[in-house]
Parts: C-alpha cells; sequence; structure tokens
C-alpha cells in the first residue's frame, strides 16, 4: 500500500493562507494605499533590506508588508529575498513589532547573500531605531520630491497667452 502525502501544490497553497508567524499578532499589508502611507512614516535602513513603519490610527494588530524591487534581480532572486524577509519576520521575538502599526520591509539584492543571523540582528536593532525616532518625533520627514505650485500659463495654450 502506498502511503499519500500531500503534493507540492497543495503544500504551498495552504502555506498562502496560513498565518504570518506562529504569532497571531501580525496581519499583511496587501492594498498599495497602505505601503505608500507606510513610506511616509519613520524609517530606518540595514545592510540587506530599510524598514518603513507608521502608527495606524486605530489599534489592532501588527501588520506588515513586503517589497523587492525588478532592481535586485530577475523574479528567483526577488522572491527568494522576500522568503527571507519573511522569515525573519517569523523568527523574531514578540517585542519588536507594536501594536496599531503598519510596517514594510523592502529588501535590497544584499539581502540574497547576507548571513541570516545579521539580518535577525538588524531586523531587532531597526525596529528599535524606527521606535526611538517615532517616540522622539523625528518620524516626520521631509517629502523625497518638492510639490511645485501649478503652473499660472500651461505651454502650448495659446488661449492663456498673454500678449
Amino acid at each position: 500500500m502506498r502511503k499519500r502525502g500531500f503534493t507540492r501544490r497543495q503544500v504551498l497553497a495552504a502555506a498562502r493562507f496560513a498565518p504570518l508567524s506562529g504569532k497571531t499578532d501580525l496581519e499583511r499589508l496587501t492594498r498599495r494605499t497602505d505601503f505608500r502611507a507606510a513610506a511616509g512614516g519613520a524609517r530606518a535602513s540595514a545592510g540587506a533590506f530599510v524598514v518603513q513603519a507608521r502608527r495606524r490610527g486605530e489599534t489592532g494588530p501588527a501588520r506588515i508588508g513586503f517589497t523587492v524591487s525588478k532592481q535586485v534581480g530577475n523574479a528567483v532572486e526577488r522572491n527568494r529575498v522576500r522568503r527571507r524577509l519573511r522569515e525573519i519576520v517569523r523568527l523574531a521575538p514578540g517585542g519588536g513589532m507594536r501594536e496599531g502599526h503598519d510596517y514594510v520591509l523592502i529588501g535590497r539584492r544584499a539581502a540574497l547573500h547576507a548571513p541570516f543571523g545579521d539580518m535577525r540582528r538588524d531586523l531587532d536593532a531597526a525596529l528599535r531605531r524606527v521606535h526611538a525616532a517615532e517616540s522622539s518625533g523625528a518620524a516626520r520627514r521631509e517629502p523625497l520630491h518638492e510639490s511645485r505650485p501649478p503652473r499660472s500659463n500651461p505651454p502650448g495654450n495659446p488661449a492663456a497667452r498673454e500678449h
């Protein structure tokens, strides 16, 4: 009699719906607006990734999102970076991420070859820096791009020209 197990596809499908960690106090960010809002919060850089954090208006479990740019490499490399980031969050001690906060981890190419233990220590240090900046009021950052006032005379509009 043959022993039946799960196919790889079944295991991956089940993992997709499994909680991010053994702790139930983490949820995933899925909407672009949540990622954009977190980008406006505090930021801490580590060697293999960047952590962005923002305190939400409502209370609730911490939410976390992962992103890796195409500049990091092809799809295989980006997925490997994303998996490594998810794993360091899963294994992180519970004290790092706070309730009522959104976090985004942005993967860098260095995450492909960085020692896993170093990445875990970097995450703890980055979370401490983010929360220290937030509590000191330094979480407000200047925008990356200056906003310009609207043009009063758009080019190519002859009706708006004054003679």
